[in-house]
């Protein structure tokens, strides 16, 4: 398992360090000797002798002068560009070891490698001017990039602005960032490395590996049997049941006992006999259809009776009305045997009628909203909350003691108390479905007993790598939840 930090966290990781008694100029030298090393594995791998340093007068400036003189004394051809007036205390002491080449312009000539040290984790507003004419010289020259801490231009939340370097690999120093994992930084950063330079790790969030997933998956015991692994029910409407049928699909790849549909029925009391008919010949058709594609899937229609199941979820292609509301009400104030996760129309139904719903439970809940379902339960903008997906994701877990499943191109998932972020995925998984086959394999897991925050983070992961197989074997245009839930199989071979 690895720890990811906000770029606030390591800033304070960093300034506690330093009132602890280690000089900037200390940390500046292992970072910048941590960062030549990186450098040089990479003009090795690529048969580079020469490279250029593009620093700023920050800190961060100071680690590419540190770094530059390195490899100078090692033997490289390092010179550095360096268009900053105004330097801090320690980059003007590098700046001033440095005893190379420093360009004053942007130079015409060709690099084969470069370094960026241009501003690391302190810009707050966008490049412009000689900022972003020296981020687009970075980014147009045809070079091998290495970015020091994270590319210039990457902000907090991953967010990239409009200049913002895009490089080969990234030297993160001290901590890991969730910049680089988030959004446009699992774009930008390229490959990942992080530099120990003494900066002691506390917190953070979580970033699971096939390992600590395999954990949730242990041999099965030879005397066992279904009842030992809990049951769990696919709840819906009658407005369609594609959805349900796509999440009780995952949920019997998830490793629970039992799975049941149970779905409200279309055979409201009706005077006209020939209406009522059709409608019950619509409940059948139903239950036929269900049987047909998962005979193992238990049937029934739900008439508001008590639920028995593990763990049940509930808003998959549900829709939006006075009946889903009046169940999710139900659900929030009656159920408490297991674990209620809310999916989709579950989601719109609470950004509809109140959140203060969601207060009422009775049981542990799991919210699955992607951005724009989070954006209309926070009444955030989509922009404010790709800006700290983990802050805003912690502050609703918080409020409403649930865990969010933040779903994005890298989800987020906290109970408030802890934070993971997954980083298995492919945007083959952007397509209807994907959401559904995720609920079903969450609540599959939470039935077999494992805990809500524990169970969303190996859901994440496993779902998140079945898209993965299935990009693999079709592309990533092709695929289907159908094709993500065949998967499944394969991507909990773990260990």
């Amino acid at each position: 398992m690895k720890f990811a930090y906000s770029i606030s966290e390591s800033r304070a990781a960093d300034n506690a360090v330093i009132r602890a008694g280690t000089p900037v100029a200390v940390l500046m030298e292992r970072a910048g000797e941590a960062l030549a090393d990186a450098v040089e594995h990479a003009a090795e791998a690529h048969c580079v002798g020469d490279m250029l340093f593009v620093c700023g007068g920050g800190n961060n400036g100071g680690d590419g002068f540190v770094a530059a003189r390195i490899l100078q004394e090692r033997g490289f051809d390092a010179a550095v560009l360096c268009l900053s007036e105004k330097f801090s205390e320690a980059c003007a002491a590098a700046k001033s070891a440095f005893r190379g080449e420093i360009l004053g312009r942007i130079p015409r000539r060709r690099y084969a490698l470069i370094v960026d040290c241009l501003f690391g984790t302190g810009l707050d507003r966008a490049p412009e001017g000689e900022t972003a004419a020296l981020i687009d010289f970075i980014n147009n020259s045809g070079a091998y990039v290495v970015s020091c801490d994270v590319p210039s231009g990457l902000k907090e939340g991953g967010v990239a602005f409009p200049h913002c370097v895009r490089a080969d690999e990234t030297v993160a120093m001290g901590h890991l960032k969730q910049a680089l994992l988030l959004l446009d930084g699992a774009e930008t950063a390229g490959k990942i490395a992080v530099a120990d330079i003494g900066i002691p790790t506390a917190g953070g969030a979580e970033v699971w590996e096939g390992a600590d997933v395999a954990k949730f998956f242990p041999p099965k015991k030879s005397h066992t049997n279904k009842g030992d692994y809990g049951s769990v029910a696919i709840l819906s409407t009658c407005n369609t049941l594609g959805a349900p049928l796509l999440a009780a699909g995952a949920a019997l790849r998830s490793g629970a006992g039992y799975t049941d549909v149970c779905m409200t029925s279309m055979s409201v009391p009706c005077e006209d006999a020939a209406k009522l008919a059709a409608l019950q010949t619509a409940d059948e058709l139903h239950r036929v259809l269900c049987a047909a594609k998962y005979p193992a899937c238990r049937f029934s229609f739900y008439d508001g009776e008590p639920i028995f199941a593990d763990a049940v979820a509930f808003g998959m292609g549900a829709g939006v009305g006075e009946q889903t509301r009046a169940l999710l009400g139900e659900l929030l104030k009656g159920y408490q045997r297991g674990v209620l996760v809310l999916d989709a129309d579950a989601l719109n139904t609470l950004a509809a009628c109140g959140t203060e719903l969601l207060k009422r439970h009775k049981c542990p809940v799991v919210v699955t909203p992607h951005i724009r379902e989070f954006s209309r339960l926070t009444g955030k903008t989509a922009e404010e909350i790709l800006h700290d997906p983990v802050a805003c994701a912690q502050s609703f877990a918080r409020e409403y003691n649930v865990t969010v499943v933040l779903k994005n191109n890298r989800t987020v998932i906290t109970d408030g108390a802890r934070t993971a972020i997954n980083l298995t995925g492919s945007p083959a998984l952007a397509k209807g479905g994907s959401g559904d086959a995720l609920a079903g394999f969450l609540a599959g897991t939470c039935a077999r007993g494992v805990p809500p925050f524990e169970a969303a983070v190996v859901s994440c992961y496993v779902c998140g790598r079945a898209g993965e197989l299935a990009a693999r074997d079709l592309g990533e245009y092709a695929p289907d939840a159908e094709d993500v839930i065949a998967r499944l199989p394969a991507a909990m071979k773990l260990s």
